[in-house]
């Protein structure tokens, strides 16, 4: 009986050895899709800052300026929706620049405007007649 377990022992060692090495791998896979804390943060803060100006131009106010200017609200919020992390914390930049009152919502006016423009100049965007 000793014998037989001299001999079985290293084969049964050695396959539960190599039968745990791909468990053992998986955890260098999972670390890979894992996210950084800078990266939740910049995405926490990227939402945030598109909320911050979503609830900008749900203002009546804003929608009036818009209106007023020919542009349609609607057409802003796609384009809101549409710009990338870095451009919405640009935009939130701008507007925390600004100062407070009725100047901030003519500088947010002109700012929105300013960027539909510049995408239209470059046929991102559709919202102007003259720029064609």
């Amino acid at each position: 009986m000793k014998r037989i377990a001299r001999i079985v022992s290293p084969f049964l060692i050695a396959s539960f050895a190599m039968g745990s090495m791909p468990a053992m791998a998986t955890p260098s896979a999972v670390v890979d899709g894992l996210v950084t804390t800078q990266e939740a943060v910049n995405a926490d803060q990227a939402s945030a800052d598109r909320e911050r100006i979503e609830q900008l131009l749900a203002r009546d106010d804003v929608r009036d300026q818009l209106v007023a200017q020919g542009v349609d609200p609607s057409d802003v919020e796609q384009r809101v929706a549409a710009l990338s992390d870095q451009e919405v914390q640009q935009m939130s930049e701008r507007l925390g620049q600004m100062p407070a009152g009725a100047n901030s919502v003519v500088g947010a006016l002109f700012a929105v405007f300013v960027i539909l423009l510049v995408t239209d100049l470059l046929g991102l965007t559709n919202v102007y007649p003259f720029t064609r």
